[in-house]
């Protein structure tokens, strides 16, 4: 697994559309995710008379979900976007400014597409055991949409948190997406049950628009988009706001597309968040005394 390992290397052009990249990216992460959702729940999987346990499919469709997500990163396809694949995490780094308005509403749009060509794909393969699931839309569960709501913002609240701290920290940086999936799928695990564990307005659309399912479909965007921002905020208080790249994988191979990149050698700039202040030298402190 390798990273970047100089800010003056010289990188080339993507072949492809970061947009295109960011596209196939989320579809893929769908698919698999989605996937894993119809073959472990369906009605009629062997997979549900082999494993009873509930907690425990739930944990294998975690793993195999998180996992997706995790290698699309490390893949070139999230080489070239930086494997956002989630509309929260991109407003989070708008938030934080390392990535223009028009290409954040780009990549949301791309994402939304992908999720919704990931469902059909899923209801295609599937059949069955996917119309069984919904096609995996997320419904809050007996406890209601409040507290529904409530978890989707600490759990996007939580994965934000994570990305965020690691990646502003070089020797921690490449294992972002494999912090990120460990957590997801143990949020899968233990919480699928109150919300659907979501934590991205994607990954619930696709299959809401797939299965024409919406119940209580606001608690999907603004438990994820709150919780992300939230994050953001509470990272500029603590003075941890900032980051070399909204990649959440970067390497030398391809030029950045993202504002500010250190790995290119780039000045971070303040935007509308503060990055934590240097002591001043104590050569120049005895000089202004």
């Amino acid at each position: 697994m390798s990273g970047p390992r100089h800010p003056s290397a010289k990188m080339r052009k993507p072949p492809i559309s970061p947009y295109l990249a960011e596209f196939i990216g989320t579809a893929i992460l769908i698919v698999v995710g989605l996937s894993a959702v119809s073959v472990d729940f369906g009605a009629g999987s062997p997979v549900a008379n082999a494993i009873p346990s509930a907690i425990g499919r739930r944990l294998i469709t975690g793993t195999i979900f998180a996992s997706g997500g995790g290698l699309v990163a490390y893949s070139v396809f999230g080489r070239i976007s930086g494997a956002h694949l989630n509309p929260a995490v991109t407003l989070a780094f708008l938030r934080l400014g390392k990535i223009a308005p028009d290409m954040a509403a780009g990549y949301v749009v791309a994402q939304v597409a992908g999720a919704l060509v990931g469902a059909l794909a899923v209801r295609a393969i599937w059949g069955g055991w996917a119309h069984s699931v919904d096609y995996g839309a997320t419904i809050p569960g007996p406890q209601g949409p409040l507290i529904a709501v409530a978890a989707e913002a600490v759990m996007t609240f939580a994965l934000m948190e994570v990305i965020l701290q690691f990646m502003r920290r070089p020797d921690f940086a490449r294992y972002t997406p494999i912090a990120a999936s460990v957590l997801v799928a143990f949020l899968v695990t233990v919480e699928a049950p109150i919300s659907g564990t979501s934590l991205n307005p994607a990954r619930s659309l696709g299959p809401a628009l797939v299965g024409g399912v919406f119940t209580d479909f606001w608690v999907y965007h603004v438990g994820p988009v709150a919780g992300a921002l939230a994050a953001v905020f509470v990272a500029d208080r603590v003075q941890a706001a900032f980051v070399p790249c909204a990649k959440l994988f970067h390497t030398d191979e391809f030029a950045c597309h993202f504002h500010d990149c250190v790995y290119q050698g780039r000045h971070q700039r303040r935007f509308h968040l503060r990055l934590p202040e240097q002591p001043e030298p104590q050569h120049q402190q005895e000089a202004t005394r």
